[in-house]
């Protein structure tokens, strides 16, 4: 059996899998739509929540990052995994016990206003289709590559697969459908990790072989690596480039992101009790270090093939590196995608894999008789390609396949529910149409949903930036909109619904701002700034976390110069923050 028919049937079933379940749990009542009928088991929440999590960024990209950037791309293991704790202990039981649908929901009542409920559905819009932009380019190179369709025809038929148990399960179908997508991706993601780390260092477990010693020439994988990289001009893969303070803003803005992540909060809206919202997110925590904990070793690993693979001889020899003629096969069908090109700069007709934007490298390589860097791969192939690049069993590539396309749909579309939710139950019943029937609201929801997966394919074909970069992007603008008014909200008694706008607006918009004047996304860029320019030396990744600083600044500033909150919130407040055997206002 083929590559292709066997990644057919995979990928196959899996969607036979998720369309099954949709039509087993479809939602009966918007209660069922939107928080699952809150009859979900903790443990099944978990495993829901991490597949939630564990987006195309986790499952494509940062391995991606990690093998390219090394040191510097533990920024995304400390922030995204700090933040999951962050959210447990300070939002998800406080947000689960005032027992509503939404985030934006929370916000109106909370803070007694329509206008902070509108400005939250805003914020959520623009956080959840920045996030899902990423999550449909995966899905699109995943088809292009192993179904051997366009790009736009694997767009389509991940949005028809969503449209089908997004719309017509809603919640509950997602909520189970996604437990089934985590056992997929999961499995797909450390079988080859455990085949791999096998063939390089002889050690089954991938966590242990990223600090044991490789089969073939002897030494340590990372001491390996490193010289290897070096030898190339590279940066010690060991060794970070990034300032302290941009690593110290691109954690905190992705650890405080995840806090205000809607379509993660609302996960634990889905659970019988408060309780039951701290232990899922003990198991999400748990299911998600699995794949976490693996990263690591599958980037290195990754970086260590492609490497030696190309690079076949001692560096600067004539024969060093690969002929192009005779690239593997790996190379061959990559390079259909255009997510791996080959320019032959100096007309020998091999490829020169290095860091020509090293000015210390550059008279060596001269030397060499290189003409410049002619391999350009795209970071987001890196955990597709690995199996390939090692030679690993047709069944392992089509099932890390099948894995990655999981991972992509199954947080598409708890965002694309999030963006229904806000339009049809906290716009239309919540601000418009009050009085509008259940019925009728429902259909709104599924209207909704199907408009918003439109848009994600849009976005999913015109991408601004590669998958992880644009999940960290929709990290920064969560943390510096959403999570400071969540916090204040739940904490802060006297904080008031004009602080909460104003917070909101302006952590929003200047968040928004930066990123679009230095990384030219929507709009195009202004002009051709770089990283020298960049304030305090803080990168677009990182530039949430100030957002978040000025959104708190403004907030309490605002507040402390307008009238406080009604009685009847500072009640709320009060009946969020004690627990139900402790004494009431």
């Amino acid at each position: 059996m083929s590559l292709e028919t066997l990644t057919y049937l995979v990928v196959g079933l899996s969607f036979a899998l998720y369309v099954g379940i949709a039509f087993w749990s479809t939602a009966r009542s918007t209660g069922d739509f939107y928080v699952a009928g809150k009859h979900v088991h903790p443990v099944a929440n978990g495993m829901a929540t991490a597949a939630d999590w564990m987006s195309a960024a986790s499952f494509i990209s940062m391995a991606g990052l990690i093998a390219f950037m090394g040191y510097d791309g533990a920024v995304y293991l400390m922030g995204w995994t700090g933040g999951y704790v962050l959210l447990a202990l300070l939002l998800a039981p406080y947000l689960r016990k005032f027992g509503k649908f939404t985030v934006p929901e929370f916000i109106g009542e909370r803070y007694a206003s329509d206008t902070a409920r509108v400005v939250a559905v805003f914020c959520l819009i623009v956080i959840s289709f920045t996030y899902v932009a990423g999550q449909m380019r995966g899905v699109g190179i995943v088809f292009s590559r192993f179904l051997d369709t366009s790009i736009e025809g694997g767009l389509l038929i991940g949005m028809g697969v969503v449209f089908v148990y997004a719309v017509l399960g809603g919640m509950k179908g997602i909520t189970y459908t996604q437990v089934a997508q985590y056992c997929v991706l999961i499995f797909a993601y450390t079988v080859p990790a455990v085949f791999i780390s096998l063939q390089v260092t002889g050690v089954a477990l991938p966590q242990i072989a990223f600090g044991s010693e490789v089969v073939e020439g002897g030494g340590y994988l990372l001491a390996k690596l490193d010289g290897i990289v070096t030898d190339l001009g590279f940066a010690e893969y060991t060794d970070g480039t990034k300032s302290r303070i941009d690593v110290l803003f691109i954690t905190l803005a992705l650890m405080v992101g995840t806090a205000g992540l809607p379509h993660v909060i609302v996960r634990f809206f889905t659970v019988p009790r408060v309780r039951d919202a701290r232990t899922s997110a003990g198991w999400a925590l748990l299911f998600i270090a699995i794949l976490y904990t693996t990263a690591p070793a599958v980037g290195a690993l990754a970086r260590l093939n492609l490497t030696t693979t190309i690079q076949t001889g001692p560096v600067g020899e004539e024969t060093a590196n690969l002929a192009y003629e005779e690239r593997p096969d790996w190379f061959r069908t990559w390079e259909d995608t255009g997510l791996v090109t080959f320019e032959d700069k100096n007309g020998d007709g091999r490829i020169q894999y290095y860091n020509d934007a090293n000015p210390g490298f550059a008279e060596t390589a001269e030397s060499y008789g290189w003409a410049g860097n002619e391999l350009t791969v795209d970071r987001d192939i890196i955990v597709l390609a690995n199996p390939e690049i090692a030679g690993l069993p047709d069944w392992v590539i089509a099932l890390v396949a099948a894995g990655g396309i999981a991972a992509a749909l199954s947080t598409a579309a708890g965002l694309l529910l999030v963006i229904s939710a806000a339009i049809s139950h906290d716009i239309m019943k919540g601000v418009l149409f009050p009085r509008i029937s259940e019925r009728r609201e429902l259909f709104a929801g599924r209207v909704s949903a199907g408009i918003a997966i439109v848009l994600a394919g849009y976005l999913g074909y015109n991408p601004p930036g590669f998958v992880a970069q644009v999940v960290a992007l929709a990290f920064g603008l969560a943390a510096s909109s959403l999570f400071p008014v969540i916090l204040m909200g739940i904490f802060s008694i006297r904080m008031n619904k004009e602080g909460a706008i104003a917070g909101m607006l302006t952590g929003l918009l200047f968040t928004l701002g930066y990123i679009i004047y230095f990384k030219g996304i929507f709009i195009g860029p202004f002009a051709e700034n770089v990283s020298e320019n960049w304030l305090f030396g803080i990168s677009p990744e990182g530039i949430g976390g100030i957002g978040m600083l000025i959104n708190f600044a403004v907030a309490i500033t605002v507040s402390r110069f307008t009238p406080g909150p009604p009685e009847q919130v500072r009640d709320l407040v009060q009946r969020i923050r004690v627990p139900r055997q402790g004494v009431q206002p």
